[in-house]
């Protein structure tokens, strides 16, 4: 128990399991007996909760905001890499400058030229998503590329590498499990934009459609029960990310502070 309260300190898994389970039960305790006014109380939340799974589909909607934001990073994280591996080369590095600088446009006035541009609600939601989602990950993946010491290049070059063969293994090689963090840790940004394009975009319904309709007619129990699906969904996703590093990318802990 002394470990839980040092600095850096590292507490065996067990036991630092059971501190995160009795946390989350005295919280659960203090909203079943001290429920907040402006929240909803445990039961209801739980009551409305069966309510959206059996007569709303909220698993299939869920189900349908998961499938569009998977595809929405898939296709973002091949075209954040491919313009954070082009600033390799002077001539591109304005683009991913501009890029990135991109990530303060708001997503409101661009709806309406994206739905120009593509011909179905599901492409204008995909584009907006990608758009979104791509200019910050080229912010992360370019400081990523940024991180690169002239040692490690020159390391490389005394190997006997010529300049690109150094920039693949160095670069693109050794910084994938930091490529693989920057795709996690901008995953949540499709979670706060799918609301947004869903409720624009309602031919193909979804979760963000199913909550803007329970904010709309105040059903605050239905939202907070919405909002707790997908912080559980995106734990999960998180959880899985960090496993993916930690099976492809053993190495990657090596330099964790312990």
């Amino acid at each position: 128990m002394k470990s839980l309260f040092l600095p850096n300190a590292r507490p065996p898994r067990t036991t630092f399991l059971l501190m995160a389970g009795g946390q989350v039960l005295v919280l659960l305790l203090l909203w079943l007996w001290m429920p907040l006014r402006i929240f909803p109380s445990l039961g209801e939340v739980l009551r409305a909760l069966a309510d959206l799974i059996t007569t709303q589909g909220l698993i299939p909607e869920l189900w349908a905001s998961m499938t569009t934001a998977l595809q929405a990073l898939g296709v973002a994280t091949v075209l954040a890499l491919l313009i954070s591996y082009l600033t390799a080369l002077p001539f591109f590095r304005p683009l991913a400058y501009a890029a990135s600088k991109m990530r303060y446009l708001t997503l409101t006035g661009l709806t309406f030229f994206m739905a120009l541009l593509v011909s179905s609600g599901h492409e204008v939601k995909l584009s907006v998503l990608i758009f979104a989602t791509t200019v910050y990950l080229v912010t992360g993946m370019t400081s990523v590329i940024l991180t690169t010491t002239q040692q490690e290049m020159d390391h490389a070059r005394t190997l006997g590498l010529g300049e690109w063969r150094s920039f693949w293994e160095v670069v693109v090689l050794g910084k994938l499990d930091e490529m693989l963090e920057v795709v996690r840790q901008n995953f949540a940004i499709i979670w706060t934009m799918i609301t947004l394009v869903e409720t624009l975009y309602q031919s193909e319904g979804g979760i963000g459609l199913l909550l803007y309709k329970q904010n709309r007619y105040l059903h605050l129990d239905g939202v907070l029960a919405i909002q707790l699906v997908i912080l559980a969904a995106g734990a999960v996703q998180d959880y899985v990310f960090t496993l993916l590093r930690r099976v492809f990318f053993p190495y990657s802990e090596l330099a964790t502070v312990r």
